[in-house]
């Protein structure tokens, strides 16, 4: 017989892999590694991993075991992806866990993450783990990514309901209003409605580029293909669009800020009307997070905008830069009849002291205030702190009962004039 066999033998392939900064840092690791795969087992550095998961040689891997700690948390992006690779291609992973927050950890089993181990490695506790990704059932096919997260294109003729907020001083409450009004327009129709109209299709679209915190109000990672779509908006589609979107409890889409920090003025006034026009073609409601500073494409998504939500609070910076926004708009000839004047912080129904300074700060400004939100106090932050609307955490505060009446009364306005559309038709 011939030793040519021997010499051009086939390498045994790969079935598991560590991911790590440094492997030799977690010898535990090795071990039980070395115990349970034999010498079918590699090792990558974190920039490495996504890399090696789009060959062919990750087709034989069984599972993934991410070794993270303290230090390394400002992976956490990197690793984020590397899940949802994984998790595309049906491969198990197991997170190694060293001092890690327990805030942390919960995200990345959120992200996909299937186990996880503390370290130092507890005896067997790894084989245990390998074992129950043995004995699950063989994930189902995933569904293209279209199907995934994507609304159905709205047909000819939709026209979306474009909602910006903008603050016009700082800390007065937009974010809070913006995250909180999409999320109660998100909501499904009940009783009898349930049958006869389809739940609302609503995207949150954070455009503070610097420092946006919807991502961080919602607890949703930033991906870095936002980047990607800001660099060249005009050469996107809307697969490209939906790619880039977050789901926040299956039914409300983020369009979250990017992961770093970036100029304002990185995409043009085409670049936003092009934005929109994605936006629109899949989605009802359209509730933008607008950044306090007025930039080249304010008034592109003021011009956009069905109603724009000025948030102002009962102080004198407020009023300040109220003037400031109407003197602006007016001198640039800009549709400043379509601000909406939010008071947030509103004095109660027994200050009747409050309520006159309301009333004095209205006539002086010459401004109508349509909207009066109670403050939300310390509930507000709390819910922010666990990345959760006021809806879910604290649903009778009467801040929250404020916005589920504003968002039912731009529910029935957009139902009516869909009826009147209807009707022209």
């Amino acid at each position: 017989m011939s030793t040519s066999a021997a010499v051009h033998m086939e390498p045994a392939p790969i079935r598991a892999c560590t991911v790590s900064r440094d492997v030799q840092r977690y010898d535990l690791l090795i071990e039980d590694m070395e115990s349970i795969m034999g010498e079918d087992w590699g090792d990558l550095p974190y920039e490495d991993a996504l890399a090696y998961l789009d060959q062919n040689d990750a087709e034989t891997l069984e599972f993934i075991a991410i070794a993270l700690d303290s230090e390394t948390e400002e992976e956490l992006l990197v690793v984020s992806d590397i899940l949802l690779s994984a998790q595309e291609r049906g491969i198990k992973v197991v997170v190694i866990a060293e001092q890690i927050a327990p805030a942390v950890l919960h995200r990345l089993l959120r992200s996909g993450a299937d186990d996880f181990v503390p370290y130092p490695l507890p005896e067997g506790a790894l084989a245990e783990a390998v074992e129950r990704f043995k004995a699950a059932p063989p994930p189902q096919a995933p569904a293209p990514a279209e199907e995934k997260i994507a609304p159905s294109e709205a047909p000819p003729g939709h026209e979306a309901a474009i909602l910006p907020v903008q603050g016009l001083a700082g800390g007065v409450g937009a974010t809070t209003l913006a995250v909180n009004l999409a999320w109660e327009l998100s909501r499904p129709p009940t009783g009898k409605r349930a049958k006869l109209e389809p739940a609302p299709r609503v995207l949150l679209m954070d455009l503070d580029f610097q420092f946006g915190s919807v991502a961080t109000y919602l607890d949703l990672p930033r991906r870095d293909t936002v980047y990607e779509l800001l660099s060249d908006v005009s050469a996107a589609d809307r697969d490209a669009f939906m790619n880039c979107l977050e789901i926040y409890k299956d039914r409300l889409h983020v369009l979250t800020a990017p992961a770093d920090m970036l100029p304002l003025d990185i995409i043009e006034p085409d670049d936003m009307t092009r934005l929109l026009e994605l936006a629109s073609s899949s989605f009802d409601f359209i509730v933008i997070d607008m950044p306090t500073t007025v930039v080249g494409w304010t008034e592109t998504v003021l011009n956009a905008a069905d109603v724009y939500f000025a948030l102002l609070e009962l102080d004198m910076r407020s009023a300040q830069n109220t003037l400031r926004m109407l003197r602006t708009l007016k001198a640039e000839e800009l549709p400043f009849e379509k601000l909406r004047y939010v008071l947030n912080r509103a004095p109660g129904f027994t200050d009747l002291g409050g309520k006159a300074r309301v009333k004095r700060m209205a006539e002086s400004l010459d401004i109508d205030i349509d909207v009066l939100l109670p403050n939300g106090q310390k509930q507000v932050g709390h819910a922010c702190d666990h990345g959760v609307p006021l809806g879910e955490n604290s649903p009778k505060l009467p801040l929250r009962k404020e916005i589920l009446k504003l968002s039912e009364q731009l529910r029935a306005h957009a139902a009516d004039a869909d009826s009147v559309s209807a009707s022209a038709k």
